[in-house]
This record gives C-alpha cells, sequence and structure tokens, in this order.
C-alpha cells in the first residue's frame, strides 16, 4: 500500500461478531479451507469468526490484539477495537495474509490491522463500508 491513500479507519462499535476459540491441540496438524480465492489455514489458538455472512478464521495473537468481548451480547460475541488502515485497491490482485492470501478486485479496500503495513487482507468495498468508519486526522 501507498502510505500517501492509506488512510486510518475505526470499527463501527454495533458491528459485533460471534467467535470460537479453536481451543484443541492439533499435534501439528493444521486445519486447512479454501476461501477468498486462496488456501487458508488455522492453527490450534486461532478464532473461528461468524460476521454477518461470512465465516474466515483469524490468528491467535492478532484476535487477542484486536477484539474485546462484548458481555452484554453473551457468551462469543465481540467487537473489534483497535483502528485498521486501508486504501482501495485500483487494480485486482493477491494480498498475503496471516492465514494464507486473499484475491481482491478493484475497488476493493487493502487494510491493515497495524500502521506498519503489516497484517494485512483484503475485503469488499460494501463491506468494509458498514464495518469501518474513517477517522478525521485532525481528531488524531
Amino acid at each position: 500500500m501507498s502510505q500517501s491513500r492509506r488512510r486510518r479507519y475505526i470499527p463501527r462499535p454495533d458491528r459485533p461478531i460471534v467467535a470460537v476459540r479453536l481451543a484443541f491441540d492439533t499435534d501439528g496438524f493444521d486445519f486447512r479451507y479454501r476461501k477468498w480465492g486462496g488456501d487458508q489455514c488455522a492453527k490450534a489458538g486461532d478464532w473461528l469468526v461468524h460476521n454477518d455472512d461470512d465465516v474466515y478464521t483469524v490468528d491467535s495473537n492478532v484476535f487477542a490484539r484486536t477484539y474485546r468481548a462484548v458481555p452484554k451480547c453473551g457468551s462469543g460475541a465481540y467487537v473489534k477495537t483497535t483502528p485498521v488502515w486501508a486504501e482501495r485497491a485500483e487494480q485486482p490482485g493477491v494480498v498475503p495474509t496471516k492465514e494464507g492470501s486473499t484475491e481482491y478486485q478493484a475497488g476493493d479496500y487493502l487494510v491493515s490491522n497495524s500502521e506498519d503495513d503489516s497484517d494485512r487482507y483484503a475485503i469488499s468495498a460494501a463491506k468494509f463500508e458498514s464495518t469501518y468508519m474513517a477517522v478525521d486526522e485532525n481528531d488524531s
């Protein structure tokens, strides 16, 4: 991502997800699946997330750093609490992720959970815009 076009966004607080920790010993075997045009991999301790009409896994360290439980919503409800940095893709491509890789189209968002552009993923424009809101840079 180019630093000049990236913007900071925060998660909308009214968008909880449901997640379950994959709390089992795999004896070195990873859970593999195909999604977003690429092979994905989950490890013991990662999280299985149900986000509206989408189901995917999130790395255990990323989940611990970016999500918090929502006690009022009951067991398994979480909200993302940390900002992301994102820009719209000008052309299609593939982004490597912690779980594998994700194909994206022009107009989708390329997102990073870290300001240093690490921990990247891609998300459709409609999903991104319903999940995140831009931060006014004058407020930071």
